[in-house]
């Protein structure tokens, strides 16, 4: 019995700068940058002809202008992909029987058996061009027995990619791309890689998986196995309900608003904190209050997809005033974010600065190396959703931030 997977990717090309280009025609075919509009903001997206002239996400706006002063720039719109990304996922799911939501813009499906009753690559051409069609957003799409090999071939035809690699050729496929096109080699690992003389994916192909093993360490026998086109890695399938929370009881039914809010905050900068660690936005926001009677409501609204604190919390916060209406004492509130999605801080750069970038990202590292509750706001010292989790730093005290509303 044949075994045989196929595993297709599609990644949406462009997909800021195409979502505006679909909201503005006049667009079309120009340099196009997206992100912060001032000096100190941050590309969050740019357009083909921006690349070649050195522009890449990421990069301070300052100097995007100065590699190409010919290119219009314009502040994102965060709800205007969400919706976009919504459309796509859509079409998606009403077509295969499988799919995963890697990010706002890339997608995973299983087609394996689906050549039973028509051709898969037939099947994937018509997909892309039902989805272009649809949407007026240019897809790209890589087909393979795997999601490594099919990622990488998608990267390797953009834009409008429409690449197959037939079972048995991924090998020769892998072999003269450079090492950093496998996913999960990031600058750091290439850079071990290029001390090491490893430049091509065919060196990798070559090498004894033990010497991988010995400098990469654990991740060594991962990257051997996808530099073979071997590694198999599950498609997880998409659901909107996806969601991370938390609660707290409290001793004391209280209705003190400066404890309430505090705990609030807090909570949401949790969440929002594990958001950015794993990789994930989200596009619902919920509170939950429950009142000494035990009778519970909660309150939900969709926002365009973000893990940034200066987002969530304010609508946390706009949320439980909306929901505290009976002026009953409180004995549980409660933060949830749901409609979660891979991605990252991308889709947050439009309204903020490098300096608001850079923080997020100073935090996170002294977070993730110290503990989560190492650096916290002002307004959340005191709360036992705080002292509950101990003191990383054994009795220092952590760094504060000044809570400002936005």
């Amino acid at each position: 019995m044949n075994t045989t997977k196929s595993i297709i990717h599609l990644d949406l090309d462009a997909f800021f700068v195409s979502a505006e280009r679909r909201e503005d025609s006049r667009l079309k075919d120009k340099p196009l940058i997206v992100g912060g509009l001032g000096d100190r903001g941050v590309v969050a997206a740019c357009s083909y002809e921006t690349r070649t002239h050195g522009v890449r996400s990421g990069m301070a706006m300052k100097v995007a202008r100065q590699l190409c002063p010919q290119a219009i720039v314009i502040k994102g719109d965060a709800s205007t992909y969400t919706r976009l990304s919504h459309e796509v996922t859509e079409i998606i799911r009403e077509r295969v029987p499988i799919f995963e939501k890697a990010s706002v813009d890339e997608f995973y499906a299983d087609l394996t058996g689906m050549d039973r009753f028509f051709g898969i690559n037939k099947f994937a051409l018509e997909l892309q061009e039902h989805i272009v069609r649809e949407t007026r957003l240019p897809i790209s799409f890589g087909l393979s027995q795997n999601k490594i090999v099919s990622k990488i071939a998608t990267g390797e035809g953009k834009p409008n990619a429409q690449k197959i690699i037939v079972a048995g050729t991924e090998r020769g496929f892998l072999a003269p791309l450079t090492v950093n096109k496998i996913p999960m080699i990031g600058t750091k690992t290439f850079q071990k890689l290029l001390n090491l003389g490893v430049r091509r994916i065919e060196t990798i192909q070559k090498m004894p998986v033990e010497v991988l093993e010995n400098v990469l360490g654990k991740n060594g026998r991962t990257i051997w196995k996808r530099a073979h086109g071997i590694d198999n890695p599950p498609i997880i399938p998409f659901h909107e309900r996806k969601s991370v929370s938390t609660e707290r009881t409290f001793n004391r039914d209280t209705i003190d608003m400066l404890r309430l809010h505090a705990t609030l905050v807090a909570m949401a900068e949790s969440l929002a904190y594990q958001l950015r660690r794993g990789n994930k936005l989200t596009s619902v926001v919920s509170v939950k209050i429950r009142y000494s009677d035990f009778q519970t409501q909660s309150k939900q609204a969709k926002i365009p997809y973000t893990s940034a604190d200066h987002i969530l919390i304010p609508k946390v916060e706009e949320l439980f005033k909306q929901l505290y209406s009976r002026r009953l004492l409180i004995r549980l509130i409660g933060v949830r974010f749901s409609g979660l999605v891979g991605g990252h801080y991308q889709i947050n750069l439009f309204d903020d600065s490098e300096e608001m970038l850079n923080l997020y990202n100073s935090l996170d590292k002294i977070k993730n190396r110290f503990g989560e509750h190492s650096v916290m706001r002002a307004v959340t010292l005191g709360t036992k959703t705080i002292g509950r989790m101990g003191n990383p730093f054994n009795g220092e005290p952590p760094i504060v931030l000044a809570h400002r509303k936005q």
